[in-house]
């Protein structure tokens, strides 16, 4: 096989499989290596999707995409962006749970770069390896709280493959651009520790100032090797997210998504039920169980935006609960955690979710617990006590961890409830009403925002942006979708919702003079320029 030939079979960017012309055969010295038909990108997806089809579960139709983006990349992206709702919970959650905590058993070819604590002094090096030059995006985590599934080390590395995926097939961000990362400061899972085909550090988990000093390296080393890149802080434990996304958002750009995506999402969940309701967030009264980066995220931007709509802070505080695993956040709640300081309210604790509702009477009901199951009959038959349309966002994942399913929701309370979750349930007949729960996946707003970032270079991502965002996603929500129960955009056509959201966050980058490009005439035709585009 010629060398020419060799590279382009063997790199999925290059690489069209039987789409390649007869022409294009003879020019590259692909003649006699495909059989001879010529076939179209419309044939080749058929064939895959048969192909997948013929798979026995998730798990395994997650490893074949896995493989057919190892093989050809365009393709791959051209299956994913013309079915979403069909391939996203396979990229992503809820099988990507199950594909890491199996990551050790199922691993092919590896994905990203492993940055390991044996990489110390040499961390730049280690990232001129990987082969691109001009790196925009780079998701990377530390593997410690892998959705509601707890420390996976260095297995956690499907979140960021998975992420950066939906970057590029809803985002339109370039493949080329984007890295997964993993920080391998070992695990404390004993299972894998004792796993002879766990394929990271086998110690335990390193904490304090040497895990800071190899984070600080790493960002440092980002900032000289690609000085244009967005740092996405994915997946850490509460007790790291919060401290590193304070250490370095003044710094360099980045965000955490865990905390700033899905507060994001929540809030254009509520300015979305607004609208449905007939009232403004300042109406509400909101119960959070779950108290940790997610939910004090959420509560942060939500009360930023209440403040927008003409609330004093002390007005906006004075809305919002926050439950941890001992009770309401007071003063003598026994876990009081330092990142729920700003929350704490005055009172007795109050223990159980059931006792909650009636001591606060809350309108919106938000779980980020990762306990299934947690919003039992009880729960939601006593919000309907004092609201007629509770709003309920489970937004825990995986789907084994969401705090109720949308058919529980909905039988709950005949129907009356706004519902979104954080995991995809089916529709649910209320009534003779076909009724489709809205799914409050990040992923409708951190391509956006990646998308905006990577085309104006942005210098520092804010929380601004992600309000900026959640207005913009709100707005895309038709009357009638939220009549039949959708508080979110369908998925058929969550890209192109993520390319108008991040026109929006672009102007505001723009206006607050964070972007290191000069500004377009059209923005909108701009960014759109700048998605990329799978097809042959």
């Amino acid at each position: 096989m010629k060398a020419d030939a060799q590279t382009i079979l063997f790199n999925p960017r290059l690489n069209k499989g039987t789409a390649f012309t007869d022409s294009e055969r003879e020019l590259l010295g692909l003649t006699g290596l495909f059989p001879d038909a010529v076939e179209s990108s419309e044939l080749q997806q058929q064939r895959a999707l048969m192909q997948l089809g013929m798979r026995a579960n998730d798990l395994e139709r997650y490893v074949y995409l896995s493989e057919l983006q190892d093989r050809n990349e365009l393709l791959f992206y051209q299956l994913l962006r013309a079915d979403p709702a069909r391939h996203m919970p396979i990229v992503y959650t809820p099988t990507v749970g199950e594909a890491c905590q199996r990551f050790g058993h199922i691993m092919r070819r590896p994905k990203g770069l492993y940055v390991s604590l044996h990489h110390r002094g040499r961390i730049k090096e280690i990232l001129r390896n990987w082969p691109e030059q001009d790196v925009r995006i780079i998701c990377v985590t530390d593997g410690e709280r892998i959705l509601g599934l707890g420390d996976l080390g260095v297995c956690g590395m499907g979140i960021p493959v998975g992420k950066l995926a939906l970057y590029t097939a809803i985002g339109g961000v370039s493949p080329a651009v984007c890295m997964p990362v993993v920080l391998d400061v070992g695990t404390n899972n004993a299972a894998f520790l004792a796993d002879p085909l766990y394929p990271g550090l086998r110690q335990a988990r390193v904490r304090g100032a040497e895990f800071d000093a190899l984070v600080e390296e790493f960002v440092t080393a980002v900032q000289e090797v690609y000085p244009r890149c967005c740092i996405q802080f994915e997946d850490f434990h509460n007790t790291t997210a919060i401290p590193l996304l304070a250490r370095y958002r003044d710094r360099v750009c980045c965000f955490n998504d865990d905390i700033q995506g899905t507060a994001s999402i929540a809030v254009a969940g509520l300015f979305a039920a607004c609208r449905k309701l007939g009232n403004t967030l300042i109406d509400h009264r909101y119960l959070f169980f779950g108290a940790g980066s997610a939910a004090t995220g959420i509560a942060d931007l939500l009360i930023q935006a209440m403040k927008s709509q003409g609330a004093s802070d002390t007005q906006a505080r004075a809305r919002v609960w926050l439950q941890n695993s001992k009770g309401i956040v007071v003063r003598d709640n026994p876990g009081l955690q330092p990142h729920q300081h700003d929350f704490v309210r005055e009172g007795a604790l109050v223990p159980t979710l059931v006792e909650a509702v009636h001591a606060v009477k809350p309108t919106v009901l938000i779980g980020t617990s990762t306990q299934a199951g947690a919003f039992t009959r009880e729960v939601i038959e006593a919000m309907l006590e004092y609201c007629a349309s509770p709003v309920i966002f489970p937004y825990s994942n995986p789907t084994s961890k969401s705090e109720c399913t949308a058919e529980q929701a909905w039988t709950w309370t005949n129907g009356r409830a706004i519902f979104a979750s954080g995991s995809p349930f089916a529709p649910v007949e209320i009534n003779g009403v076909r009724m489709i729960p809205g799914q409050g996946n990040n992923v409708y707003i951190y391509p956006a925002v990646g998308l905006a970032v990577y085309a104006t270079q942005a210098s520092r991502v804010t929380d601004e942006m992600f309000l900026a965002a959640a207005h913009a996603l709100a707005a895309r929500t038709s009357s009638a979708e939220l009549d039949v129960g959708l508080i979110y955009p369908p998925i058929e056509r969550i890209h192109h919702s993520a390319v108008e959201v991040a026109v929006e966050v672009a102007e505001l980058i723009f206006a607050r003079g964070l972007a290191r490009v000069e500004k377009p005439h059209d923005i909108k035709a701009w960014i759109t320029s700048k998605v990329y585009d799978p097809s042959y």
